[in-house]
C-alpha cells in the first residue's frame, strides 16, 4: 500500500488509456507521454500498459508501507528514498516504511512513477486511468489517499539503468497536413511552421494552447461535428491552435490544419507553459 503524503499540482494514475471507444463518445486518455510510462513498467518488470502514476510538475510524497521496486522516468525531477537521492531511469529499491519524495524538475512536466506489481485500483471501462475532461477512473490524488499495489509479476527486470536525453528545451515537432487545410489561405502552412508558438498556461491534459502568429481561414462557417486524434491541431476562430492531448474529447467542430506524427506526441506531452515549440512538416 502507497500513502499519499503530498501529491504535487496534480498527480494521476494512468496506463495505457482506453482505445477503441471513441464511436462512443469514450476518450483514450491514459499517460501523456507513453513512452515515459512504458519505459518505467519495463524497468521494474511490469508488462507497458500497468498502471502507474503520472506526476505534473512533480512535488508529491508518497509513503511506501510495503517494501517495494519503483522506477521514474519523463521529466527529470529529485527523487529523495527516506533522504538519500535516487537515480531516475533505473530501478530503485524503496524499503517498508520508507518516504518517497520528488522535486520540481527544470524542464519538461511530467514524471512518471512505475511500482513493480503496478497500481491495483480498480479499472474503469478496461482502464484504471484518470481522464480529467469525462471523469472516468480514479479522481487526481489527494493527501491521505491510498493506492494498493497488485502482484508482483513473473518476470524479473533486467536492465540496471536505461537513460534517456531530458525533454529538449525548444522542440520540434513534425506534422502532417489535414485534414481540413483546405479551410485555410494556401499560406496557413507556412505560417504554421515559420515561427515558433508559445505555450499557454490554459494547457493541461486536454490540449496544449499556443499563442503565437494567427492561421488565417478562407471557409467561414461552423464545421460539423467530426472525430479527432490526438496529436491534432485544432484551430478555433481567433486562428490560435490548440494541440489535442491524451484526455482530448472525441468529436471537434473546428477544423484541423495539421496533426502532429505520433512518435513526437511524447516530446508535446512534456511542454510546460511558458515554452516556445516549433513545427516542421514531415519529410522536409
Amino acid at each position: 500500500m502507497i500513502e499519499v503524503v503530498r501529491p504535487g499540482p496534480l498527480a494521476t494514475v494512468q496506463d495505457l488509456g482506453r482505445p477503441g471507444l471513441a464511436h462512443l463518445g469514450v476518450p483514450g486518455s491514459g499517460a501523456a507521454d507513453r513512452r515515459s510510462l512504458a519505459l518505467a513498467n519495463r524497468l521494474v518488470g511490469n508488462p507497458e500498459g500497468a498502471a502507474g502514476l503520472e506526476l505534473t510538475l512533480g512535488g508529491a510524497a508518497l509513503r511506501f508501507h510495503r517494501r517495494a521496486w519503483i522506477a521514474v522516468t519523463g521529466a527529470p525531477v529529485p527523487v529523495l528514498v527516506g533522504g538519500r537521492a535516487a537515480a531516475a531511469c533505473a530501478p530503485c529499491f524503496v524499503p517498508e516504511g520508507t518516504l518517497v519524495e520528488f522535486g520540481t524538475p527544470d524542464r519538461g512536466l511530467r514524471t512518471y512513477l512505475a511500482v513493480r506489481g503496478g497500481l491495483d485500483v480498480p479499472p474503469v471501462l478496461g482502464s484504471r486511468s484518470t481522464d480529467l475532461l469525462s471523469r472516468l477512473g480514479p479522481a487526481p490524488l489527494a493527501a491521505g489517499d491510498h493506492l494498493p499495489v497488485g502482484a508482483t509479476p513473473a518476470a524479473v527486470p533486467d536492465v540496471d539503468v536505461a537513460p534517456v536525453a531530458p525533454p529538449a528545451d525548444a522542440p520540434v515537432l513534425r506534422v502532417m497536413p489535414g485534414p481540413r487545410d483546405d479551410w485555410f489561405s494556401p499560406a496557413a502552412l507556412a505560417t504554421l511552421t515559420a515561427r515558433p508558438y508559445e505555450v499557454t498556461a490554459q494547457s493541461n491534459r486536454v490540449g496544449v494552447r499556443l499563442a503565437g502568429p494567427a492561421l488565417e481561414r478562407v471557409r467561414s462557417g461552423e464545421l460539423a461535428s467530426e472525430g479527432m486524434v490526438t496529436g491534432a491541431l485544432q484551430v478555433p476562430p481567433d486562428g490560435l491552435p490548440i494541440l489535442f492531448l491524451a484526455d482530448h474529447p472525441t468529436t471537434g467542430g473546428y477544423p484541423v490544419i495539421a496533426v502532429v506524427a505520433a512518435a513526437d506526441l511524447p516530446a508535446a506531452a512534456q511542454l510546460r507553459p511558458g515554452q516556445q515549440v516549433r513545427f516542421r512538416l514531415r519529410g522536409r
